[in-house]
């Protein structure tokens, strides 16, 4: 089987409980609030809060909830969300805390008749053709948010952040030089005598280099590997104001190794990939757990559900940059001789929140995360609520607040 096709590794392992304390304080000024569908009231996920005067960003959480700090004067800030119109939000004179925002769908004035004329597959090689020219050049580097969590059931059992350092050369390059430090750090581990079993992934913060897809084209956007999908035109959206045409594929052939199902949206005025979301295919049980599952402990069954993976870039200033990613598996475990067994959710999300500088040096020596480690084994315990400070972050949704709460009093 192709190594390629293992987009998030996760090893299974008997949990530890060890607890620590850091600290830290804040400063920045703080604009936050909520996006919401202007239409139905529905709050937005993965939408994009931006800053007018600088590289600065992040997302809203799944409860729809941001913010995003900053040191310089921020006059305005942008939202956008797939499908939406992106919307200036001015601060002048205005609190910026406890926004409320909503969003309008976007509308597309392309017929459906210049849509289905066109040739999936020209697009497509049309756009990796123009990745050289639409993505930057320059030696950039970039900081970074990174979380992944685990649930068992629909309860936290493990919570992991950091704020990294990406060292992206530029995309007429390849990746071999492209690194990840780790800038700031934790984690939380339950400690509930039932919880056995967690999950940790094997090079998570290093998932922006690995789940850069138009760097790593073997992974989907290769020729032969194209070769073995069906591409099908679906109707065109909005992304930043920027109409983008859709293209879904699905697998073609049973091929000896694990194929994707998803949609691709490209920039229809530069043909710049924007948006990449895959689902793994499932249809062969044996062959998907090969391309998730690394190592378990003896005793255990591990039947996968599903993995999906979602890679987004963002278009500023005349290039597109890396700028979201979030993956996430869901499998059942159980342990031999137990009626039951337990299902399993493993989550990993990235947000590029600023860019620090497009004349960068390389991250060298044992500063640099290695793709082959694991999150969970670099990083300390916490228990301080103002850990992050002046970092942005994406805000915890609710729920994950809560488990965090509750993992803190064990």
């Amino acid at each position: 089987m192709k190594k390629i096709s293992q987009f998030l590794i996760i090893c299974l392992l008997v949990l530890l409980f060890p607890v620590a304390e850091v600290s830290a304080q804040s400063t920045a000024q703080s604009i936050s609030g909520v996006v919401r569908d202007g239409k139905t009231g529905r709050k937005l996920s993965q939408a994009s809060i931006t800053t007018l005067e600088s590289h600065e960003a992040t997302v809203t959480n799944a409860d729809g909830f941001f913010t995003l700090k900053t040191q310089r004067p921020v006059e305005a800030i942008y939202v956008s969300c797939l499908g939406y119109s992106t919307i200036k939000v001015p601060l002048d004179g205005k609190s910026s805390e406890n926004l409320k925002i909503r969003l309008l769908p976007g509308t597309i004035t392309l017929s459906e008749v210049i849509v289905s004329a066109m040739n999936p597959l020209e697009i497509v090689l049309a756009a990796m053709d123009k990745i050289s020219t639409n993505y930057s050049r320059n030696n950039e580097l970039m900081r970074c948010f990174y979380r992944e969590t685990t649930q068992k059931g629909r309860r936290y059992i493990y919570v992991a952040e950091a704020v990294t350092h990406l060292y992206k050369s530029g995309y007429n390059r390849l990746t071999g030089i492209d690194r990840v430090a780790i800038e700031k750090g934790r984690k939380l581990v339950s400690t509930r005598e039932t919880d056995t079993l967690g999950a940790k992934i094997q090079g998570g913060p290093t998932l922006p280099i690995t789940l850069d897809l138009l760097k790593n084209r073997e992974l989907l956007l290769d020729r032969e590997e194209l070769g073995l999908y069906n591409l099908r035109m679906e109707v065109p959206v909005t992304i930043d104001n920027r109409p983008q045409l859709v293209i879904s594929f699905e697998p073609a052939f049973v091929t000896d190794h694990v194929l994707q199902r998803g949609r691709m949206y490209i920039d229809r005025q530069n043909l710049a990939f924007t948006r990449i979301e895959m689902s793994l295919d499932m249809s062969d049980e044996v062959r998907a757990s090969q391309a998730i599952l690394l190592h378990k402990p003896v005793g255990v069954r591990f039947k996968p559900r599903e993995l999906q993976t979602t890679v987004s870039y963002r278009y500023d200033n005349g290039f597109s940059r890396l700028h979201y990613l979030h993956s996430d598996v869901r499998f059942y475990c159980e342990w031999r001789r137990k009626l039951f067994a337990s299902p399993y959710h493993v989550e990993a999300e990235m947000v590029v929140t600023d860019l620090l500088s497009e004349n960068a040096e390389p991250i060298r020596g044992k500063a640099s995360f290695s793709s082959h480690d694991s999150y969970y084994d670099k990083v300390e315990f916490f228990a301080d609520p103002d850990f992050w400070g002046d970092y942005n972050i994406i805000e915890p949704s609710e729920s994950l607040e809560n488990a965090i709460h509750k993992l803190r009093k064990k």
